[in-house]
């Protein structure tokens, strides 16, 4: 008979101080019970930060989830009211084991009729650990030995149809595999080479491959995903890429090539970011980056840090852009983007950041304020994205052939465009605009049309190479261009 009797773990649990508050408003209000499960349990365990709770209930999931929002003054929010499945925001402070801000919680119905048929509808065995949120917090019920798994870094599904009835997990299988640097046990594998994600839909598909994109580490299920075909019908991008040889020496197919580039996005972004270590730096090519970029170190944290609809990180977007931008035109790349059902500005995003990149390279050398603002005006803040994506292309195509003098030189670049963006934006970027369409055409005597948006171009490319200064200096300019 399967053991659901509560025991303690092999290492004691770690949970935020939000969990206890959960419990203490929550012990005297329930006649249910009321347990904590899936991905929480494996964090508490592994004393890793919690930022999310997924609690199982047999009662009224919904109802729960109103009286914490009640009691903890968070917002609540039905997600599924046929399955009987709400979602709570709370606000948590910061402890070691939570960043502080936003916390979720997850209440749903039992997946079956109770907690055994929950947990063994669950993906993995070291997913499927319950904790009595209204009990003993520190004792697990763990009735598919999933604390053994993992101890021992095992990947298991929790049954034998784990995931032949849900596909995704097959991808999910491989993102946790990287995430806890653990291996997917035989049989398991055998189940995630046979899954077929053509059935599953987009939406699901895309969230999954996001959060694989924002992993530590990303190349590595990337290439496991590509060998094993799951992803080549949600972007047929891909097998298009590993059936075309690459003319980069070292590497044989365009995907190699776009895997490197992965690789090297999530080291620039590593660098940029603060998770930073002395050793993240060590080599050359990351160490020139600091010396080039560190001025601007917090704007580009900042910058990298935005968050997309549905939390979908922008550090994950640029490494979507990172791993097409070798194999396609930014127009393919936008139109993969709109396929995967992101919003409309990810899509004109991801095509500008991929069709520019080539516009780093190219700029003059020495670059005037003209050559500048010509880069940065049409862009503006995607020009930031398509010097990350140039960069960490760059060093794919040339890796260990990396000559270090012309890297210092595409440095010296970037630095010359981060510091025209951040350093002199109104004097290069976007100068203040000394008049408008009306005021021309009224000085003029000109009517609407494609010649007033001529000579305003030219005007404000006269203020950045300083021709122009005055109201005057504009006029006269534009009645220089009209000839008169």
């Amino acid at each position: 008979m399967t053991d659901l009797n509560p025991r303690l773990p092999t290492r004691p649990l770690q949970w935020p101080d939000v969990v206890y508050d959960l419990q203490d408003v929550l012990i005297d209000q329930l006649d249910m019970t009321l347990y904590i499960v899936g991905g929480a349990v494996r964090d508490a365990w592994q004393h890793k930060p919690l930022k999310d709770l997924d609690l199982a209930t047999p009662g009224n999931a919904t109802k729960i989830a109103r009286k914490i929002a009640n009691l903890l003054d968070g917002d609540v929010f039905v997600m599924d009211a046929e399955r009987d499945v709400a979602r709570v925001f709370l606000e948590a402070k910061a402890t070691p084991y939570h960043p502080g801000g936003s916390f979720i919680v997850d209440v749903a119905h039992f997946r079956g009729d109770d907690l055994l048929a929950d947990l063994r509808d669950r993906d993995f065995t070291l997913n499927a650990i319950a904790v009595d949120l209204l009990g003993d917090l520190n004792q697990i019920i763990d009735p598919l030995n999933g604390e053994q798994d993992l101890s021992n870094r095992i990947i298991r599904q929790c049954g034998p149809g784990s995931i032949s009835n849900d596909p995704l997990r097959g991808l999910r299988a491989l993102r946790q595999s990287a995430q806890l640097n653990a291996r997917i046990e035989p049989e398991t594998l055998k189940a995630v080479r046979t899954a077929d994600l053509s059935p599953v839909s987009t939406e699901r598909v895309r969230d999954e491959l996001f959060k694989l994109l924002a992993t530590d580490g990303p190349t590595k299920p990337l290439r496991l995903t590509g060998a094993l075909g799951l992803l080549d019908t949600i972007i047929p991008e891909i097998a298009t890429m590993k059936a075309t040889s690459s003319d980069i020496a070292g590497v044989n197919t365009v995907w190699e090539l776009a895997l490197r580039s992965v690789e090297k996005m999530y080291g620039i972004l590593n660098t940029i970011s603060t998770k930073r270590t002395d050793t993240t730096a060590a080599r050359f090519e990351l160490g020139m980056i600091v010396m080039a970029m560190d001025r601007h170190r917090q704007a580009l944290q900042a910058h990298i840090g935005v968050r997309w609809p549905n939390e979908r990180l922008h550090t994950a977007v640029l490494t979507l852009a990172a791993m097409l931008a070798p194999g396609v035109t930014g127009t393919s790349a936008g139109e993969r983007v709109a396929a995967l059902r992101l919003s409309n500005d990810e899509k004109k995003r991801v095509a500008r950041m991929v069709n520019a990149r080539s516009a780093v390279l190219n700029l003059p050398r020495p670059a005037s304020d003209l050559d500048l603002h010509r880069y940065w005006y049409p862009l503006s803040v995607v020009g930031l994205d398509a010097i990350l994506v140039a960069l960490a292309v760059y060093l794919a195509e040339h890796n260990t052939d990396l000559d270090q003098d012309a890297w210092v030189i595409v440095l010296d670049q970037v630095g010359v465009l981060l510091d025209a963006y951040f350093n002199r934006y109104e004097q290069v970027v976007v100068p203040l605009p000394l008049l408008d369409g009306n005021d021309l055409m009224d000085a003029l005597n000109i009517a609407p049309g494609k010649q007033v948006g001529e000579l305003l171009v030219a005007i404000r490319e006269g203020q950045v190479t300083g021709e122009v200064i005055t109201v005057d200096d504009a006029i006269t300019l534009a009645r220089a261009q009209l000839g008169r």
